[in-house]
């Protein structure tokens, strides 16, 4: 045999056994179980349109959800849409985490920050995102300053509650060995308290995000001409059923690929956390 054909064995052989231990490890811990309800799903689906139970302009066949689909890919720039969506949510997200940290660390190392902002920002999160629209409109229009504002807005409150709550929620003995050690306050916040609030911040941005993805929708369906917000309202006027089902579809795939990305993250970020894995 030649080198190059002992290199190609020697990786398809590797390929092999990682391919093996993939599938060994998918069936060992039973992920294929997930698979069953859309399954189930789909085939109510299929009989209840199949036997026309429902009229097909409330509910169309599955193929004609798949042909729309593809004519909505090929035809009307899908891809474009996504993008811009997910270019909005992300520009929210991250602009909205940042400030929300940074103020949240603010608030909890000193008491007369909390109190200098904590009325003012109390009252402005009850004010619903949905009622801040109109006025944002006026000031930024309708194109994507005013949806990335929005989701800013409605990403910062989980945030900032849970890198505030966080910090009030670190054992004190812990305060009080930093003291001992006479850590300066840079070092307190590094060794201490940003290691101790990792998790709610973790979970701060997986819970935001998922959110942002949401706030887009009624962003871009009330107040644009682009994006997936905008499809499935204009799907929704022309009685465009099978569009309509296949922008809900994507929706929720890509909401589901965020909080995958987002719990890889916090996975990776909190390795060193040992907890209940039933």
């Amino acid at each position: 045999m030649s080198k190059e054909q002992v290199i190609y064995a020697v990786q398809n052989q590797n390929f092999m056994r990682l391919y093996q231990s993939k599938a060994k490890n998918f069936f060992a811990k039973r992920y294929y179980i997930g698979v069953f309800l859309p399954l189930i799903i789909i085939s109510v689906w299929q009989t209840a349109s199949y036997y026309e139970w429902v009229e097909r302009i409330f509910l169309p066949k599955p193929i004609d959800v798949v042909e729309a689909f593809w004519y909505m890919l090929w035809k009307q720039e899908l891809l474009n849409d996504i993008k811009v969506s997910v270019s909005i949510v992300s520009q929210g997200f991250i602009y909205g985490s940042a400030v929300a940290v940074f103020l949240g660390l603010a608030a909890g190392l000193s008491r007369k920050t909390e109190l200098f902002f904590g009325s003012t920002l109390n009252t402005v999160r009850h004010i619903p995102t949905i009622a801040w629209l109109p006025l944002i409109v006026v000031w930024l229009g309708l194109g994507a300053p005013a949806k990335i504002l929005i989701i800013a807005k409605s990403v910062f409150f989980p945030v900032f509650l849970n890198v505030l709550q966080g910090i009030r929620s670190i054992d004190k003995s812990y305060i009080e060995l930093a003291e001992v050690l006479k850590l300066t306050k840079w070092q307190l916040i590094r060794k201490v308290i940003i290691p101790a609030i990792l998790p709610s911040i973790a979970v701060s941005f997986r819970y935001s995000a998922g959110l942002a993805w949401a706030i887009v929708v009624v962003a871009e369906g009330l107040s644009g001409l682009e994006g997936l917000g905008f499809l499935i309202f204009r799907a929704q006027q022309l009685l465009m059923t099978n569009q309509l089902l296949v922008c809900m579809a994507l929706i929720g795939f890509i909401g589901f690929a965020i909080d995958r990305l987002m719990y890889a993250v916090q996975k990776r970020l909190l390795r060193w956390k040992a907890g209940f894995d039933a």
